[in-house]
């Protein structure tokens, strides 16, 4: 059979009307009159290209059966959540079935063919596609609690930041305390922040990023803090504790060389962020008291640039004010370590068609989002807190960051 990729179609498949058929996904910057995909793995375009048989619906119904793939349209076209699909089917061969030299990148050739006919033989079914938020595993559960208690803590003691943030009119893409939403048919991720009281110029990816989607924990790692050296200035933007809305986009949608999916506020004038005022290099509640020359407090701001996105494989904090994960590992559904070193690019260099780089572990996220999104829910709740809040629950702890952290990083 004849490989198939971002923008393969069956027979008498391809779209009439490729603009418009793109046009859900194609909402940003220079992807708005685009006409074929963006296969951000290998900085490339990819025109829809017409095949002689229905390979590509096939494939379909068969990720949709494994549950990889409950968003299934069955239209022949080789599109971004197809992509999604094969590369966690890729991921779930080479983890759960350790098939070790599986480089999950999305191209069916006859290595991915092999087990997809073995699934078939062995009518195989996911674990992934087992899970909903009304039958969860107990980390999906744990969290979801943890969160709840944080409402509540938060709406009655909502402490200098989110004080001032009650006060305010319009918070935008920006949620007060008592209005945060934690239903099981969203998708949530959580932010863990951590030591962002101490001074320092240059951050280190040193929070966590749990993601709690149809039923499952999946764990991953980045930063919260912006790097002064990625910021070029004073006044570093950190994004404030609390729930944020985040749909699905793009990031860096006006440099053509850089275009990669990922996640931008809901509201396109953004959330509300404080600046390092002071310039200590860290955010502390000083932050929010700092007047200017006039006596006015300068307070919080809105900042419509504030994504969530790749950061390499972490070695460097490529953050200016962004919500940032690495590349090189994570921990599954079953808190298992999975290590993706071996095909993960350090930075946009290695991203290209001939050397298999992919982004690593920041795929795994973003294909577990596209793919597992309820039926057109298009963004998530991201709710940012502190180290500290983890005490509140049994399940975790004071020391379940820092441990959790080391072991992400071991690999």
């Amino acid at each position: 059979m004849a490989t198939l990729y971002l923008g393969s179609c069956d027979k008498r498949r391809r779209p009439t009307n490729p603009k418009e058929f793109l046009k859900p996904y194609h909402i940003d910057g220079l992807l708005l009159d685009k006409v074929t995909f963006r296969d951000d793995d290998r900085t490339k375009w990819r025109s829809f290209r017409e095949g002689t048989d229905d390979a590509v619906e096939n494939l379909q119904r068969f990720l949709f059966k494994a549950g990889f793939m409950p968003r299934a349209a069955f239209d022949g076209v080789f599109g971004y959540v197809t992509q999604a699909a094969v590369r966690l089917f890729q991921e779930y061969v080479r983890t759960m079935e350790n098939f070790k030299t599986m480089v999950p990148d999305g191209i069916v050739g006859s290595g991915t063919m092999s087990h997809v006919d073995r699934w078939k033989n062995e009518n195989k079914v996911s674990e992934w596609g087992s899970f909903t938020g009304e039958n969860p595993t107990e980390a999906y559960t744990n969290w979801m609690q943890l969160l709840h208690k944080a409402k509540d803590h938060y709406t009655n003691n909502p402490g200098p930041i989110l004080k001032h943030l009650n006060g305010l009119r319009k918070t935008y893409a920006s949620i007060k305390p008592a209005d945060w939403k934690f239903d099981t048919n969203d998708i949530h991720l959580i932010g863990i922040r951590r030591k962002q009281t101490e001074s320092a110029v240059r951050r280190e990816n040193d929070d966590l990023f749990i993601l709690l989607i149809n039923g499952m924990a999946f764990t991953f790692w980045g930063s919260t803090d912006a790097s002064v050296n990625m910021a070029g200035r004073k006044h570093e933007a950190f994004l404030i504790e609390g729930q944020h809305r985040y749909r699905f986009g793009w990031h860096k949608i006006s440099v053509e060389q850089k275009i990669y999916r990922a996640l931008k506020p809901l509201d396109s004038r953004g959330v509300m962020i404080i600046r390092d005022w002071d310039d200590d290099n860290a955010y502390t509640d000083k932050d929010i008291k700092v007047k200017d020359r006039n006596g006015n407090l300068k307070g919080m701001l809105v900042n419509p640039s504030i994504n969530i996105h790749w950061t390499g494989i972490g070695h460097s904090n490529f953050s200016a004010g962004c919500q940032v994960i690495a590349g090189k590992s994570y921990l599954n559904h079953k808190n298992e370590l999975q290590d993706c070193s071996k095909f993960a690019s350090t930075s946009y260099g290695g991203l290209t068609t001939s050397n298999k780089r992919t982004k690593g572990a920041y795929n795994v996220f973003t294909d577990l989002v596209l793919c597992y999104a309820p039926d057109k829910v298009t963004d998530l709740h991201y709710t940012l807190g502190r180290e500290t809040s983890l005490e509140w629950s049994e399940n975790f702890g004071a020391q379940y960051a820092s441990d959790t952290l080391k072991r992400l990083k071991s690999v």
